[in-house]
């Protein structure tokens, strides 16, 4: 007689920190008058840092090659670092919290079964811009920390993730981002400086 094959158990989120959402999505519930800002910047405050990848581009053109390097790798490390965090999702497929605490308040509505909540792809890819683009410009960076800051502070508040889920979504993302744009700087920035030189040099300088 064999053995039955172990199944893999998902990663009770709710044990974890499920209280402290529920403090946060109750003062969600207090708070109408922030639901739609919120909502409106969880949807689509993503595409802010594609201006801040556009504006540490710009920025770069006046600084040395290992900078330009790094802001070129920029949008590689946010695309990395997504499909890193994609995986350690399909590893722990951690439950939403709406599916765990469906009596708790939710703004945004409760995603597919197989749309797992740890840890989450919002918060992995604005970290990672915002630490990429600190090894561009600190100003830049320093802004682009605060909306990222705001966008996993928003992915609580709407109800789609735990706050566990959006801070080792934010180590996620800064991991990535330091060793490809650290890369970038050290490997790549020969090459930036060689093309600076020849037709590319317009976008370069």
């Amino acid at each position: 007689m064999t053995s039955p094959t172990p199944t893999i158990q998902a990663l009770d989120g709710a044990s974890i920190d499920g209280g402290l959402y529920g403090d946060i999505t109750d003062f969600a519930r207090h708070t109408p008058w922030l639901n739609g800002p919120v909502s409106a910047y969880t949807s689509y405050g993503v595409a802010l840092f594609a201006v801040f990848m556009l504006a540490g581009w710009w920025l770069a053109r006046r600084k040395d090659a290992s900078v330009m390097a790094a802001a070129l790798a920029t949008p590689v490390a946010v695309v990395l670092a997504y499909v890193v965090n994609d995986a350690v999702k399909s590893v722990f497929t951690e439950p939403r919290p709406c599916r765990a605490l469906p009596h708790d308040f939710l703004i945004e509505k409760c995603p597919p079964l197989d749309d797992y909540a740890f840890p989450s792809n919002h918060s992995t890819v604005v970290a990672a811009a915002a630490v990429a683009l600190f090894l561009v410009d600190r100003r830049l960076g320093a802004v682009a920390a605060v909306a990222a800051l705001l966008m996993g502070a928003s992915r609580v508040y709407v109800g789609a993730h735990y706050p566990h889920d959006v801070l080792v979504a934010f180590a996620t993302g800064a991991v990535v981002a330091l060793a490809v744009t650290w890369s970038a700087r050290r490997y790549a920035a020969p090459l930036v400086e060689r093309l600076r030189g020849g037709a590319l040099k317009p976008v370069l300088t």
